[in-house]
């Protein structure tokens, strides 16, 4: 009995004690920023520059941060945030992450079998990846790992593929990937050149048979759409007015493609 006594007596001065410090010393809630935590999407990707959705509120809430920071927040709660702070926001062009490389297992050659850590940057350490094309995507899932919309799937022949209609932008991705293969890009865009090996067409072919040989055929075809790089003799798309779907079919190699 005397034990069911001091088990008693411990847990109301405990209870007693929570109480005082909770009163003493607890932060109350804001109203505004619970509110505006509600419409963020809550991934705490980090995109917008505060740590996570929470501190992104808390900067909203206190006139410290502007609304539209956070690439992952739907238009309409966007509008919404807005109005909660009575405040403007400037249209922002909608991004998607996109990987630019085309070496999977059925295009590109390999140099050797990786069976170390499976990560990318540790592979990286190892002659740059198992792949010829030492610019390739390692196809290890470093980028899928971050992603907190589960966009990014590594395929069974060892490329990472963004699929767009998961995608929010947040660019976690573009950060975690070691060779700078991922960028983001309009949303609007129907096709990209996936390829970002700065090499002669000729030594690019010899590692990956879906290199872009900086041939010119789509910037004959389409100059206001397309353009020929001249630091890495790479074509690109013109994302401020970028092509329509068709001129991928000029493409010998298929490097611009979807």
């Amino acid at each position: 009995m005397s034990t069911l006594v001091i088990i008693v007596v411990v847990g109301v001065f405990t209870g007693i004690a929570i109480a005082i410090v909770s009163k003493f010393f607890g932060v109350e809630s804001n109203p505004l920023e619970d509110q505006v935590k509600e419409l963020l999407p809550g991934a705490n990707c980090g995109g917008c520059g505060y740590a996570g959705c929470s501190g992104y509120a808390k900067a909203l809430a206190e006139g410290k941060a502007a609304p539209g920071a956070c690439a992952a927040q739907k238009p309409e709660d966007l509008k919404k945030t807005a109005a909660l702070l009575g405040a403007s926001v400037e249209q922002k062009v909608p991004k998607v992450a996109v990987v630019f490389c085309s070496g999977d297992d059925t295009n590109a050659t390999r140099q050797a079998q990786y069976n170390g850590i499976n990560n990318c940057r540790d592979a990286m350490f190892v002659a740059a990846g198992a792949k010829t094309c030492t610019y390739g995507c390692l196809g290890l899932g470093a980028c899928a790992r971050v992603c907190p919309f589960g966009a990014i799937e590594i395929t069974d022949k060892h490329l990472a593929v963004v699929h767009k209609e998961l995608c929010r932008g947040c660019g976690k991705c573009v950060q975690a990937c070691p060779k700078k293969l991922i960028r983001l890009v309009p949303r609007s865009a129907e096709i990209h050149v996936h390829c970002s090996n700065p090499m002669k067409g000729a030594v690019k072919l010899r590692g990956c048979k879906a290199a872009c040989i900086g041939c010119g055929k789509c910037v004959r075809t389409a100059p206001d759409n397309m353009r020929i790089n001249n630091g890495t003799a790479l074509a690109e798309v013109n994302y401020g007015n970028p092509p329509a779907e068709e001129l991928a079919q000029v493409c010998p190699t298929h490097a611009l493609r979807k």
